[in-house]
């Protein structure tokens, strides 16, 4: 748990170390929880096709994926009504928070969750918490 005094901040993972970057944040449910991200994506965003993500590590301990090379992105969500436009970096932290929710009811593993309250403090501080919160809630 990071100290609320502290700037959370996240890093670009680069291309060599993706290979490992799922199965240290998300354990044996890696596969799961990528295809999860990917679903999520399309659920909020009918238009996204698909697409080269990057990964990002926290400095909390907690990860997140942006799509690569998006503007900005219009999602919608019908069960609490949100409906707006966000960039990329922000649609990939409220698509990664929407997939960990779901891995985490799914399979209730503790670093699981412990994956989504890490992301969700970063999320908290970014320039478009506003809308992110919004979105997930």
């Amino acid at each position: 748990m990071s100290t609320p005094d502290l700037k959370i901040t996240s890093t670009i993972i680069p291309e060599e170390l993706r290979l490992n970057v799922l199965p240290r944040y998300l354990g044996g449910h890696y596969l799961s929880g990528e295809m999860m991200v990917y679903d999520w994506a399309a659920r909020l965003c009918p238009r996204y096709q698909g697409g080269y993500w990057n990964f990002f590590a926290l400095s909390n301990g907690g990860f997140y994926m942006a799509p690569e090379g998006m503007e900005r992105i219009h999602v919608r969500w019908h069960l609490n009504g949100y409906s707006d436009t966000m960039g990329a970096d922000a649609f990939g932290i409220t698509v990664t928070l929407f997939a960990l929710c779901h891995l985490a009811e799914k399979t209730l593993d503790d670093a699981i969750i412990e994956r989504f309250q890490q992301l969700r403090e970063f999320a908290t501080h970014h320039v478009e918490a506003a809308n992110i919160l919004r979105a997930i809630d």
